[in-house]
């Protein structure tokens, strides 16, 4: 029997390639980690970063070709099979090692779920896979596993179809597919990243509890840092398939080392700050050809909070150069090149002077109009006390009229039921929803899934059509407006979508998506004029002119949601709603994508509706917040007051459902862990 002290599972030198048309791509660069049992450790990083690549070699289903696993061990402690290398068994060895000491849950449970048979069955299967259990007791023991699930009406849920219960349903459904087997390592492979907070919030107490309960391994890949403050005990840091940094979660959340670590810390929007630009990865490094890392941090860039709590910053602006040649040793060893003083341990690198190493050409980053030579100034004052809206810049000043007025909106949809189909009931969607929007504010509009939030903002659109009230847009109803008339006011009022893949067409060229509003509404003067304005708007959102020819999929998420933004702004538009936006991009990502659409709102005035479960998103960018419930607004405000001091129980749950990353948080995390 191993020890406890004994890692569970040792990772050494793990290599992954992957071969296309363009050669070899390495996924996966000479990584090595341990794992204890009861442990939780977090890998994170961006997408592409090797994290889910080295999840699936760990289960053996990186797909051989075009996937290879080049180098590496996978020691792991069997109960059936001993001591094993997981990297080196056969099929019906893995067959023995998958969903019986190793379980995994994935990101997208309707994906991972049959269509074609119900929860329970599902569940079943795997059990009588791998135990002795008949069939009766299988059933019972499911049933048992959504109880301990939290799943509502554990009985109900076997009998149900993937498509009949929510997303947060579904993975507890996978939650207690993976737990059937009371495995030695479970491996959950962002399984909390488009489920709202207080559904992510129950998901962690769940995964975290049979942890305690099963004395299980917990390897959470994710991107999101606030979630991984409150499960993880170690953190392991990857960028570009390599290991960067690795260490405890208060270490590596108040004195990280790597520049990178350093981004991915500072890119999070926070509760506790006001309005700011939000810094990005490219304010604190990027990698050169030649495999290097230029390092740029700005005295204006806020970095993670150190153990005083307070935030900590640098004096000058610094810009160095040095090689990548091991991960982060913590704590001995400095970070790459970074001499250990108590600049660096206060969360920044000495100042290039002082470590010798020659200054280098800024790095480029992206305005809203055009490429600059130097990164963007983060701005440190706090803005949320100087709305960027008229109206509440001046409380005093007389009121403008709203660009904007909803009015005891309703949108309902029947139930047909029996052989007829006939109308027994309605789903109240939307019910007796009124709010104003003013010229050039943002506002907010937060909610769990299923509130109807998406619906409204479909309805403004009369994508969806209301079932009665007024949408005044300029004083003129759409709820009212013929369908010519329609279409000419939707030259004004923009949607940005939450998935960027599926709101644009892979069988056209990006330049053809963003020309395409302005042929259909016969705007933009002649053809050259369309493209030279295309263009014009490529560069506007960050991107090349270049790009007009290239198609969707060869664009990562966050360059897919700039296209959908450009396309949006074709028709210059004087209100953008904004649906889930950033909800699946990583928070370095996220964070360009929310500077750009302050910086536009900046510089043509945009009035934005933006929708979001994402609280501290939320908080970020809105000037009032709306709180959605089953349809209808429990409560409204400037965000900052809506924040500090919620009125709604409702409210009040949604804030305290939001993940905990200060020092004093973590602390408490980490002792009630141990």
């Amino acid at each position: 029997m191993p020890s406890v002290s004994q890692p569970i599972l040792s990772v050494r030198n793990l290599t992954i390639d992957f071969a296309s048309h363009r050669g070899n791509t390495r996924a996966v660069d000479s990584i090595s980690f341990e794992l204890k049992r009861g442990e939780t450790l977090a890998i994170v990083g961006e997408s592409g970063s090797g994290k889910s690549v080295t999840s699936l070699a760990l289960m053996g289903l990186i797909p051989l070709p075009p996937g290879r696993i080049t180098t590496g061990e996978a020691w792991f402690q069997s109960e059936a099979l001993g001591e094993v290398d997981l990297l080196k068994l056969t099929d019906k060895e893995l067959q023995q090692v998958r969903g019986n000491d190793i379980s995994m849950i994935f990101q997208e449970p309707m994906t991972s779920l049959n269509p074609v048979y119900t929860c329970g069955s599902q569940v079943v299967e795997a059990l009588r896979l791998h135990t002795k259990l008949n069939e009766k007791e299988a059933e019972a023991r499911t049933v048992e596993l959504f109880t301990m699930a939290q799943l509502p009406r554990p009985e109900k849920i076997f009998k149900s179809y993937p498509h009949e219960i929510s997303g947060g349903q579904k993975q507890r459904v996978m939650i207690a597919m993976a737990m059937a087997c009371n495995p030695a390592i479970l491996i959950a492979d962002e399984p909390t990243t488009a489920l709202d907070v207080t559904v992510q919030a129950r998901m962690l107490r769940l995964i975290d509890d049979l942890r305690r309960e099963h004395n299980t391994a917990v390897i959470f890949i994710t991107h999101d840092l606030g979630v991984v403050a409150e499960i993880a005990d170690r953190i392991l840091v990857m960028y570009r398939g390599r290991v960067v940094e690795q260490g405890a979660v208060l270490d590596i959340f108040t004195n990280p080392q790597h520049p990178y670590t350093k981004g991915l810390l500072a890119c999070r929007p926070k509760l506790s700050v006001g309005r700011k630009r939000l810094p990005v990865v490219a304010d604190f490094m990027q990698e050169t050809a030649d495999g290097s890392f230029i390092t740029t941090e700005s005295a204006s860039v806020q970095l993670p909070i150190a153990e005083t709590g307070e935030s900590s910053y640098n004096g000058a602006e610094t810009t160095k150069t040095f090689p990548v040649e091991h991960p982060v040793s913590r704590p001995k060893e400095p970070a790459f090149g970074l001499e250990t003083a108590p600049a660096a341990e206060s969360g920044l690198p000495l100042p290039a002077e002082a470590t010798g190493i020659p200054m280098v050409a800024e790095l480029q980053d992206i305005s809203a109009n055009r490429p600059v030579s130097q990164p963007p100034k983060v701005e440190v004052e706090d803005v949320s006390e100087q709305p960027q809206s008229g109206l509440a810049a001046n409380p005093a000043a007389p009121k403008p009229k709203p660009l904007l007025q909803v009015e005891n909106l309703n949108v309902h949809f029947p139930i047909r039921k029996g052989f007829l189909r006939r109308k027994t009931e309605y789903v109240r969607a939307v019910d007796g929803v009124s709010f104003d929007i003013y010229p050039g504010e943002t506002v907010g509009l937060v909610g769990e899934s299923g509130c109807g939030k998406t619906t409204l903002g479909r309805t403004l659109l009369r994508l969806v059509e209301p079932t009665s009230g007024s949408m005044l847009f300029e004083g003129v109803d759409l709820a009212k407006l013929p369908a010519g008339e329609l279409r000419r006011r939707r030259r004004e009022f923009q949607m940005v979508f939450q998935d960027p893949y599926a709101a644009l067409n892979p069988m056209m060229t990006i330049g053809e998506a963003i020309l395409e509003p302005m042929r259909v509404h016969g705007v933009g003067g002649t053809k050259q004029q369309q493209k030279a304005r295309v263009l014009e708007l490529l560069r506007t959102v960050g991107l090349k002119e270049e790009h007009y020819l290239r198609y969707p999929h060869e664009f990562s998420g966050g360059q897919r949601q700039r296209i959908c933004i450009a396309r949006a702004l074709a028709l210059q538009p004087k209100c953008i709603i904004c649906d889930e936006a950033v909800s699946a991009l990583d928070v370095s990502v996220q964070a360009q994508v929310l500077n750009l659409l302050n910086d536009l709102k900046r510089e043509f005035g945009i009035t934005y509706l933006f929708i979001t479960h994402d609280l501290s998103v939320a908080r970020f960018m809105s000037d009032r917040i709306l709180v959605m419930r089953q349809g209808q607004i429990v409560e409204s405000g400037p965000a900052a007051e809506v924040y500090a001091n919620p009125q709604h129980e409702y409210t009040r749950q949604l804030l305290a459902a939001i993940p905990k990353d200060e020092p004093a948080d973590i602390r408490a995390a980490v002792a009630s862990r141990a």
